[in-house]
Parts: C-alpha cells; sequence; structure tokens
C-alpha cells in the first residue's frame, strides 16, 4: 500500500486529535468528580442513576413530611397534656366542693375557678400550629372550632375530617386531632349507663348511687331493657324493713321474677330487702329482659318513694358535662342529710363523666404518641434509605480518582509522544538524501 505524505499528516492530525479528546474528558471528569458526564458515557448505569435519583428525592420528600407531621403532632400533644392537667385540677374542685363543710358561699367561690378553667379548655379547643391552622377544626383549618359559654353550650363548627401526610410511601398519616373526636364525642356515665338520683322531685332520703358497673358487655349489650329503668324503694310500715324493686321506667313493669313476698305503694312488688352498700345485680329478670350483666351500688338511706334511674348511656361533650358540674354546684344546697345526699349525686354523675372525659383525652394522647413513634421509626429507615442511595448512585457515577489521575498522566505522556512523532515524520524527505 502507497502512503502519501497527505495520508500521514491526516493520521497524525486524527491521532492528536482522539487523544486530545480523551485527556480532555478524563480532565473534566476529574474537574466534575462524575465519571457518567453524560449518558452516553455509561447508557446502562446513567438509567440506574436516574432512578436512584428520583427515588432518593421522593424519599427526601418523605422526610420533609416527616418532619411536618412530628412538629403538628407535637403541638397537639403538647396541647393534650394541658388539657389532662386541667381535667386534673377540675377533678380536685369537684371532690372539694363535695364537702359537707362547705356553704353555699364556699362552693360558689369554687365555681369562680371552674368557669376560668372551662373557658381555658375552651381556648385550647380554638388553638392552633404555627401556620394558624386551628388543630381541633378538622379540615376546616380556617374556621374556629368551638364558640359558647356555660349558661349557652359550647358548639362545634369543625367536622369530622383528619388532615394527613404521605410520610412514606405506603404511610398517610393523620397529623390532627377532630374536635368532635376529643371533645364532643364522649359517652357519659360509665360508659353503658347513666345512674342519677331522681331531680324533680328530688330524692327525701340520703341515698347516693355509683356510677355502676357492666360484669358482663355480651349481656348488657344484649339485653331487652329500653335503656331507661329505675331503682324504687318502699318501706314496709309494719316492719320498717326497706325494699327495692328494678322497673322499666317506660312502662313501669316490675322486671323481677321471684314470687311477691311484700306489696307496696299501688301494687307493686317488692321482693328484695334493702343493705345500704350493697350490690345490686340486675340479674334474675323476668323474660326477656333476664340478665342485664350489670350492677350499682346505692348507699345511705333512701326513703320510701325514692327513685334512681338508669339510662343508657349517650355522647355528649365535655364542655357540657363541666357545665353540668358547675351548675350542679352553684345550685344552693338544702341543709340535711337529703341535700347533701342530692349534692353528691350530682357530683358523683358529674366526676363519673369527667372520668369519661379523662379516659378519652388519654385515649387520643395514646394515640398521638403511637404517631411520634412511628414516625422516629419512620424517620430512621428514611435515613438509612438515604445512605443507600447516595451509596449506589455514587458507585455508578463518581469518578475513581487514583484511576482517573494514573489515566491522565498516561494520557498526556501519550500525546506528547504522539506530537514529537509527528514532528519527527513531518520533517522526513527524500531530497534530505540526495
Amino acid at each position: 500500500m502507497r502512503i502519501s505524505t497527505s495520508m500521514i499528516f491526516s493520521g497524525n492530525v486524527n491521532a492528536l486529535n482522539d487523544k486530545s479528546a480523551a485527556l480532555l474528558k478524563t480532565q473534566q471528569q476529574i474537574s466534575a468528580g462524575r465519571r457518567i458526564l453524560t449518558p452516553a458515557d455509561d447508557p446502562v448505569a446513567s438509567s440506574q442513576v436516574l432512578e436512584l435519583t428520583q427515588s432518593s428525592a421522593l424519599n427526601a420528600q418523605h422526610q420533609a413530611a416527616q418532619g411536618s407531621a412530628k412538629s403538628a403532632l407535637g403541638i397537639i400533644d403538647s396541647q393534650l397534656s394541658t388539657t389532662s392537667d386541667l381535667l386534673a385540677r377540675i377533678r380536685e374542685l369537684g371532690v372539694q366542693a363535695g364537702s359537707a363543710t362547705l356553704s353555699n358561699a364556699d362552693r360558689n367561690a369554687i365555681t369562680i375557678e371552674l368557669r376560668a378553667r372551662f373557658d381555658e379548655l375552651v381556648g385550647i379547643g380554638n388553638s392552633t400550629d404555627g401556620n394558624g391552622q386551628y388543630l381541633f377544626s378538622g379540615y376546616q383549618g380556617t374556621t374556629k372550632p368551638f364558640f359558647g359559654s356555660v349558661e349557652n353550650g359550647v358548639s362545634y363548627a369543625g367536622d369530622d375530617g383528619q388532615r394527613a401526610l404521605r410520610v412514606s410511601g405506603s404511610r398517610l398519616m393523620p397529623v390532627n386531632v377532630s374536635g368532635s373526636e376529643l371533645f364532643t364525642n364522649i359517652r357519659d356515665g360509665n360508659g353503658n349507663f347513666v345512674a342519677a338520683a331522681a331531680v324533680v322531685p328530688p330524692n327525701a332520703g340520703s341515698g347516693i348511687i355509683d356510677a355502676g358497673s357492666v360484669s358482663d358487655q355480651s349481656k348488657w349489650n344484649s339485653s331487652a331493657n329500653s335503656g331507661q329503668l329505675a331503682v324504687r324503694f318502699w318501706k314496709d310500715p309494719v316492719t320498717s324493713t326497706l325494699y327495692y324493686d328494678l322497673v322499666d321506667a317506660v312502662g313501669g313493669k316490675s322486671l323481677f321474677t321471684a314470687t311477691p313476698s311484700t306489696t307496696g305503694g299501688a301494687g307493686n312488688t317488692f321482693t328484695h330487702a334493702y343493705t345500704s352498700g350493697a350490690s345490686i345485680s340486675f340479674s334474675g329478670l323476668a323474660a326477656p329482659y333476664n340478665d342485664f350483666g350489670s350492677s350499682v351500688v346505692i348507699s345511705g338511706t333512701p326513703s320510701s318513694g325514692d327513685t334512681f334511674s338508669l339510662k343508657r348511656s349517650t355522647s355528649g361533650s365535655l364542655f357540657s358535662m363541666l357545665s353540668g358540674m358547675i351548675k350542679a354546684i352553684e345550685a344552693p344546697v338544702v341543709s340535711g342529710p337529703a341535700g347533701n345526699a342530692q349534692l353528691h349525686n350530682l357530683l358523683g354523675a358529674s366526676l363519673t363523666n369527667l372520668s369519661q372525659v379523662e379516659d378519652n383525652v388519654s385515649r387520643v394522647r395514646a394515640g398521638i404518641g403511637s404517631r411520634l413513634n412511628e414516625l422516629d421509626d419512620l424517620n430512621a429507615s428514611s435515613s438509612g434509605l438515604d445512605i443507600q442511595y447516595k451509596s449506589r448512585i455514587s458507585e455508578l457515577q463518581d469518578v475513581d480518582f487514583n484511576k482517573a489521575i494514573t489515566d491522565l498522566t498516561r494520557m498526556q505522556t501519550e500525546l506528547q509522544a504522539t506530537q514529537q512523532s509527528f514532528v519527527k515524520i513531518a520533517g522526513l524527505s527524500m531530497f534530505n538524501y540526495l
């Protein structure tokens, strides 16, 4: 093959250009710190880097959402802690108001602080986060949820919605608590029924009823009672023995099945002698009632004709329950055993309701705590993923500086050799030998 001078020059120029380009690319890799400067450098690795970068960006979004969720839930937890402290103080004041040594004026002084605590609770219900959004208004973040007073009641203007943030690929976490869940949907009494002394007309005796209890929830749930029962008392005028009967307050029918041993009043049957402080069990009843799986304890000395109602629990609000307590304490107490018993029955019912409120706040706070713990776990997991993503991306696209610098030195040597050899070759001529 005949090699022309132009071919020599053209080949050497191409070689110089190739080596200069390779040297430049290596220099750019070192300068950028990346092995892959364009997708053409490594199409497979470039595709993997793109996917990993997108996953890393999404993981960063989840980490940001986790931080926002933790901040929001932390504010709510702080408000719930304050609520628990207020409820503990309200309970203390309620117990104090039941002292027989206090006068009506003393009890009115207690209600001054109770009204202040009431307003504090309304303020907590209307608390906001750092962005001006109401914490307990559901989806209605810009709507003030609670308004009202002790006399007129407190209304809820929010809804039951739960705002949520995407804190992981599979977890949408609620970051608020609706006011209905925390403050309004609370079962009164013991959660199954409300035990209370007659108020209009008030009982004449000194009988005091407790909150009652349900020993068999399935029996209570399946019982055929109307939800309006009453324990009625009658004293035998001959023996002075005090008896009680359980009746359906709607029809007035006795629910006990035993053969009547004593009849009092308008033909009502009283088969059970009363003992102060003894449990009154609602079992052995007439069909279809049979067994309510529940009982109450009445202490003191009821008068003949006194009644105690037992009504199925309904949902009420913290504010209505606290308002009832305040009004019960503010009402003048008639001196004597009957008046003290009436006050104790009213306060006992209020304190039982307060226990339901405290249990509900504790339940909600426990839920907030579990979410905060979950966020800590998710954050640890996301941090680990972030390290893995960055490590893999670095393996795929980052330059190996030891290798790159070695290649750069070698390419410089090769380019210099190519340049020097080209100079010598370009200087060759037949005329040098003639």
